[in-house]
């Protein structure tokens, strides 16, 4: 009985300072924000977003594709094949685009910063930078968190354009209709705001994406799993986060 109720203590104990070290990591990330290096951000966005872009033209292109696939048939069948493209549109922008390219990039980017920030704890190079009098979160974390709020939206929009031209290829050249009818129904069906609400979402991912990397590295235990155990972890919270993250922001944008 009490080995049960210390195990219980121990995790909610774990899990409170787990909370705790976060929010800090958060705060000190908004505080830096106005010492913020533009080189080292311009950087980031080179590694981290543009680095992305054949990934994600792969992955948009292809859902995109394959859900025009399996929902034209359905609309043809009850005489509804005028609102594919505006469908596609609508589906892609609110909610396709930010979810996979935000799954996308915690699988890419958040492992790649948990590596780089985990390896560099390791080795003791984030006790080198406080040793020199650099903040290591200002050098290291605000920057990549301020290139993903910013790479993540222009990558989603990227994504969510070749998207719809997945769609459109398997609905005029597979499923035989007219490119016009695809065409028309995008403007008809769709908004400016399925788009720009969807980008809104794409920020905050990226935000949460670069976040929880770089946490997950700073709190790299010593040894020579620690830096793939921390990588796994910070993967694995990112994807559940974004999933969350887009149900709450769903509910309250649109």
């Amino acid at each position: 009985m009490l080995s049960w109720l210390e195990s219980i203590g121990r995790v909610v104990i774990n899990g409170l300072s787990q909370m705790g070290s976060a929010t800090l990591l958060v705060w000190q990330t908004i505080k830096q924000l106005k010492m913020i290096n533009l080189w080292h951000v311009f950087q980031q966005m080179a590694h981290l977003g543009v680095d992305s872009l054949p990934i994600i033209s792969l992955t948009l292109l292809f859902a995109g594709a394959v859900m025009t696939l399996q929902i034209t048939d359905v609309l043809i069948t009850y005489g509804a094949q005028s609102t594919v493209g505006g469908l596609m549109a609508v589906a892609m922008g609110r909610e396709l685009g930010p979810i996979l390219v935000g799954v996308v990039l915690a699988g890419r980017v958040g492992a790649a910063i948990t590596a780089e920030i985990g390896t560099m704890k390791v080795t003791e190079q984030i006790d080198a930078l406080r040793v020199m009098a650099v903040d290591p979160v200002g050098y290291l974390v605000v920057p990549r968190v301020v290139a993903c709020m910013i790479m993540v939206p222009i990558l989603a929009f990227y994504g969510v354009v070749i998207g719809i031209a997945g769609g459109y290829f398997v609905a005029t050249v597979i499923k035989g209709l007219a490119p016009s009818t695809y065409l028309d129904s995008i403007q008809m069906f769709s908004t400016i705001s399925d788009f720009t609400l969807g980008l809104i979402k794409s920020s905050v991912f990226g935000a949460v994406i670069a976040l929880v990397g770089a946490y997950k590295g700073m709190e790299t235990k010593m040894g020579a799993e620690a830096v793939g155990f921390s990588t796994t972890s910070s993967v694995v919270t990112s994807i559940i986060l974004v999933f969350v993250l887009n149900y709450f922001l769903s509910t309250l944008l649109f």
